[in-house]
């Protein structure tokens, strides 16, 4: 690309740059801004607080790459970062710099850098050499962090606040190596932060339910006395939560889904027809589209067991044990799916062991039988699984930056006499060492729940039963709703 075209794409994604030069209020855009204007039409007022620090704080030289799936708003929360710096008295909106790269290569993402500085040169007249730098969706650039690491290095890019967004995670593009080695700024800031759909608290809120949001527990210690003062006052609330947990199940948390379900009643076909192009085109773009149905419905309808990538393989017609495995891998690279390998006592994966694949948001398990006659809708007992798994692993991965990118969050546990524990005991970081978290077995039952209690309580003499409704602390393992799970974990 020419750099004058990266130049006029420079000027046009920057409409700020000329309300400076022309006096104007270096807010007037955001009224016009198509991204902002097309967010409204399915807004229920949820904003992401992932870059709070970056809006609120002073403009100094972290790196922040951002990741997450395509359609839930990372493109956005930058243009909304930009809005929210633009309103600062202490901040020139010619310090800030937004690059859409999509379609740049590498070469051209250079170029953007060089002549993003140039073009705002005048601002260092006035003594503010630090930009701000918005990169959208540059993880599809072939070595992109190569590039940014060169400039980190070479240039005044290193004093600067880059963050970038991406959908795609693939095989870390040498992120450590290239960016967090002494690029990554100072301070503690987190440097990989994760923009997932919405979680069940976040759907609380804009859903208007008025239930109580309980405050998340330590992992390795919810059935502290505390916890347990928290919940007994509860009972008489455990079916209207249970309603709302349902409604999240159908909705899932991505803000389209979450509007067309408050305000319609249901998820609307052209979002289920979004979200397939976004499979197709990261996950089968050598395939047809009904290979991304099938794949889906394959995998939860077996999400609560170990799947044997083998038989699956036959079994839909992928052809071989590698085809069906790429693709899972391609999928949990998308964010669109998690794996839950066996792991032993301490924590550590079962070589060889089959894993568990859960998909991270509830509305992709509706997608097959919305998209596909004669595919089954998901179980809710299936949902409710997958959706306190990923949870869980989004917690841990807050504990612990970069665990959920690396894989290593979740995983179940198989015991003596062969039973599972569907959420096994993993060691997680505290101020006094590590520790394991609390072991979660999810059965969303209505009664009948101490005999399947009983696995957790034998193996761990302790532990949480995620239920449907029943809420009873009286026993060693405990039996807590699965919204009330939920919040605890996050």
């Amino acid at each position: 690309m020419r750099d004058d075209q990266i130049a006029t794409i420079l000027r046009e994604t920057n409409p700020w740059w000329l309300a400076a030069a022309t006096g104007r209020s270096a807010t007037a855009w955001i009224g016009s801004h198509r991204q902002l204007r097309d967010r409204a039409l399915y807004d229920l007022g949820y904003r992401s607080s992932v870059l709070d620090d970056v809006t609120t704080g002073p403009v100094d030289d972290k790196l922040v790459v951002l990741t997450g799936p395509r359609r839930v708003g990372k493109s956005v929360i930058l243009i909304d970062t930009a809005a929210a710096l633009c309103a600062r008295d202490d901040v020139d909106p010619r310090q800030i710099i937004h690059i859409t790269a999509d379609d740049f290569t590498a070469q051209d993402l250079n170029r953007a850098f060089v002549l993003g500085r140039e073009l705002t040169s005048s601002v260092d007249r006035s003594g503010e050499r630090r930009r701000v730098w918005l990169v959208d969706e540059v993880s599809g650039i072939a070595g992109w962090t190569a590039t940014l690491k060169r400039l980190r290095d070479q240039s005044l890019v290193g004093e600067d606040c880059v963050v970038t967004t991406g959908s795609r995670w693939v095989g870390m593009e040498d992120l450590t190596a290239n960016l967090f080695a002494g690029r990554a700024g100072a301070g503690s800031h987190r440097r990989i932060r994760h923009v997932m759909p919405m979680s069940f608290r976040d759907f609380l809120v804009a859903s208007g339910r008025d239930l109580p949001l309980l405050d998340p527990a330590p992992l390795w210690d919810l059935q502290s006395k505390e916890i347990r003062d928290l919940l007994e006052p509860l009972t008489f609330l455990t079916d209207s939560y249970d309603l709302a947990w349902q409604a999240y199940l159908r909705s899932g948390g991505f803000p389209r889904s979450v509007y067309e379900s408050v305000t319609n009643g249901a998820v609307s076909q052209g979002f289920f027809r979004d979200l397939e192009s976004w499979l197709v085109a990261d996950l089968e773009c050598d395939e047809t589209p009904d290979s991304v149905a099938i794949l889906l419905d394959a995998l939860v309808g077996r999400a609560t067991s170990p799947l044997n990538m083998n038989r699956t393989a036959q079994d839909t017609g992928y052809g071989s044990r590698n085809q069906l495995t790429r693709r899972i891998t391609r999928l949990i690279s998308t964010f669109a799916a998690l794996e839950c390998p066996q792991r032993r006592e301490h924590g550590a994966t079962t070589p060889g062991a089959q894993s568990k694949y859960y998909l991270t948001d509830p509305i992709l398990a509706w997608l097959p039988s919305r998209l596909r006659a004669g595919l089954t809708e998901p179980a809710l007992t299936t949902l409710t699984e997958m959706a306190l798994g990923t949870t869980l692993a989004l917690a841990i991965d807050g504990l612990q930056e970069g665990r959920l990118a690396f894989g290593d969050t979740i995983g179940y546990l198989r015991t003596a006499s062969g039973q599972e524990v569907d959420l096994g005991p993993v060691p997680v970081p505290t101020a006094t060492g590590p520790r394991p978290t609390t072991p979660v077995e999810s059965k969303w039952v209505s009664r009948g729940w101490r005999s399947e209690a009983r696995v957790v309580e034998n193996k761990y003499h302790g532990g949480v039963l995620a239920t449907r409704n029943i809420l009873d602390l009286t026993e060693p393992a405990w039996a807590v709703p699965a919204p009330m799970v939920a919040l605890l974990l996050r």
